[in-house]
């Protein structure tokens, strides 16, 4: 179908005009799952802030649209996921000022970002129509999207289908979602029950995929200089006791992709533009098999 795209060639994800729009063929449609968390627990009783990271939602969103797709952004109650401050920066923009002004103007306007569904809606609406999904990270995804019953039937559809399916830095602990169990097996992680919480995975589907995840190295600098406080439980021990063969770097927030078979998954924020290409190319790839 045709689609007016807010889109310059020469700076991928760069607003322009409206009266500089052209018609565009559109490759399909590729959907973002955003959280619509603004705190997580923490040890020793209470919550601490948290939202999803900045540059983890727009750089492959912008990668994608640039390689001629459309992006649609679902969250469970239909409202834009709330930014972390912590991510609100041009520091997570490798310092170019510029980039970064490309980023929130492109989170603050275009369609993409501000026209969003509820994940109930685009199920109804029929997940067929979309080529591959796309989970960001901050630690917002912990609370909402990896015990969210919708985001389960969302993945499972994708899984049974090998459509290419990216998740960055906390992103990837969504796929827990998957399970049958999914909200148990949270509840296990929260009350340090690992045999609970290992059987409750039991029938995952990403069982023996290799993935990457948060490090629990740079999991610790975040709780020790932005939560000022400690997790329940780490995204590398909560995906390795589901059965994921989990695989993180030696080398703190050093750019980290891992591919296995439909499951594309990013360590860290730094890892952002890698995991766009790589959903592009697989993108790319499944569109060359039709």
């Amino acid at each position: 179908m045709f689609v007016w795209r807010m889109v310059c060639p020469s700076k991928p994800g760069h607003l322009i005009r409206p009266d500089q729009t052209e018609a565009v063929m559109s490759k399909g449609k590729v959907l973002v799952l955003g959280s619509n968390a603004t705190r997580i627990e923490i040890r020793g009783g209470g919550w601490a802030a948290t939202g999803q990271y900045l540059n983890e939602t727009v750089v492959p969103a912008m990668a994608v649209i640039a390689a001629g797709y459309d992006v649609v952004l679902a969250t469970p109650d239909g409202t834009r996921p709330h930014i972390d401050p912590a991510s609100d920066s041009a520091v997570h923009f490798e310092g170019d000022e510029a980039a970064y002004g490309r980023a929130k103007a492109f989170y603050a306007e275009h369609p993409a970002m501000t026209n969003v569904r509820t994940l109930r809606a685009v199920i109804e609406e029929g997940l067929d129509a979309y080529a591959g999904v796309f989970v960001p990270g901050g630690q917002a995804p912990v609370v909402d999207l990896m015990q969210d019953a919708d985001v389960g039937f969302i993945l499972r559809h994708f899984h049974e289908r090998a459509k290419p399916t990216a998740l960055l830095c906390h992103g990837p602990i969504v796929v827990a979602a998957a399970m049958p169990h999914a909200r148990e097996f949270r509840a296990a992680l929260i009350a340090d029950d690992v045999a609970k919480a290992r059987d409750w995975a039991r029938g995952w589907q990403y069982a023996g995929y290799r993935m990457t995840v948060f490090s629990n190295s740079e999991e610790k600098v975040v709780e020790e200089h932005v939560l000022k406080a400690r997790l329940h439980f780490s995204m590398v021990d909560a995906l390795t006791v589901a059965g994921g063969a989990v695989e993180t770097t030696a080398v703190d927030f050093e750019p980290n992709v891992i591919v296995d078979r439909e499951l594309i998954t990013g360590q860290n924020p730094r890892s952002d533009h890698l995991v766009g290409q790589r959903l592009v190319e697989a993108l790319e790839r499944a569109a060359a098999r039709l």
